[in-house]
């Protein structure tokens, strides 16, 4: 729909018809070339007949840039109503284990071999794309935890993040305790109706000096829900004494049954795409997002287009 933010700037349109009525004109007085009566008489009439349309022309376009002007300040502009980012009120944590038994090749991908790490980040940042709507941020961690990136409804940097993620930039040993504390710590001030945490590891946490199973207490005391997901083909239920690279699925579970999440077993690629959308359906964004007002500006044009006739008057003169 066309409209003008300041229409009441047209008032101003008949100013310099006013100050001419009102002020009169110039009295010029200056050298004065005198001719004979019939030269003179000639001279008008041809004034008239040959450059009459000249000079209308002339004292017309003065107004006509006053007109452009003035309708360029009144801001032309056009309101193009669209759907704004829905709000779902929720901070969403993903905690991702970058520890060194991220690198075995034990999933399978469209029948080829990739590792822990490979199947992780094209499945979470899959997820984090569809979180439209979430404040979305990325803890990693592996020796020592660290803040990816920061609390944001950009869920495409984001996933981009999860994307680029390495083995070895926090280490390479299994802190889930502070991976998980430190993603409290960030959500500690959160004013959101919804904090939750989605925690993955492959491990079981061998270093830090914090319990996971505390952190999950003061989770629960904070109101955060941490889901867990467990990934490994085996975990310590399974495996052979001393077998390295298996999952401490029972911590998991702990940590999310005391904060009031559910826990999920991944064993396969197929096993990660279902727990996305089983994540999805738990924590849903569906909802109504607030109308906003996206306004086109049309005032360069008509103030273009006084230049330009400005311009040409100025050329005018000079010649």
């Amino acid at each position: 729909m066309f409209e003008l933010a300041d229409p009441w700037v047209l008032i101003l349109l008949p100013l310099p018809w006013l100050a001419v009525r009102l002020l009169g004109p110039r009295d010029i007085r200056g050298a004065a070339l005198l001719v004979p009566d019939r030269i003179g008489a000639t001279l008008v009439r041809a004034g008239r007949t040959s450059d009459g349309g000249q000079v209308r022309l002339r004292r017309g376009v003065p107004w006509l840039v006053w007109a452009l002007v003035l309708f360029a300040l009144s801001g032309p502009r056009d309101l193009a109503p669209v759907s704004a980012l829905r709000v779902t009120g929720r901070d969403l944590a993903v905690v991702l284990d970058l520890s060194g038994s991220m690198v075995r090749d034990d999933f399978y991908l469209d029948g080829q071999q990739i590792t822990r790490l490979q199947a992780v980040t094209r499945v979470a940042a899959d997820f984090v794309r569809r979180r439209g709507g979430d404040r979305v941020a990325l803890i990693v961690f592996g020796s020592e935890a660290y803040y990816a990136a920061p609390f944001s409804f950009d869920v495409e940097a984001v996933a981009r993040r999860i994307e680029q993620a390495t083995i070895g930039i926090s280490g390479r040993a299994t802190n889930i305790a502070d991976g998980l504390g430190l993603a409290l710590k960030r959500m500690q001030h959160s004013d959101a109706a919804t904090r939750v945490v989605i925690l993955l590891s492959d491990g079981k946490n061998n270093a830090g000096a914090t319990n996971p199973r505390g952190v999950a207490d003061l989770a629960a005391q904070m109101g955060v829900r941490v889901h867990t997901i467990a990934l490994g083909p085996k975990d310590l239920t399974t495996a052979e004494l001393g077998e390295h690279g298996v999952v401490d699925a029972a911590t998991l579970n702990a940590i999310s049954k005391v904060s009031g999440g559910q826990s999920f077993r991944v064993r396969t690629t197929e096993d990660l795409v279902a727990v996305s959308a089983a994540l999805d359906r738990l924590e849903a964004t569906d909802s109504d997002g607030l109308a906003a007002e996206i306004y086109r500006d049309f005032w360069v044009w008509p103030a273009a287009l006084a230049a330009l006739l400005s311009l040409g008057l100025a050329w005018r003169d000079a010649e």
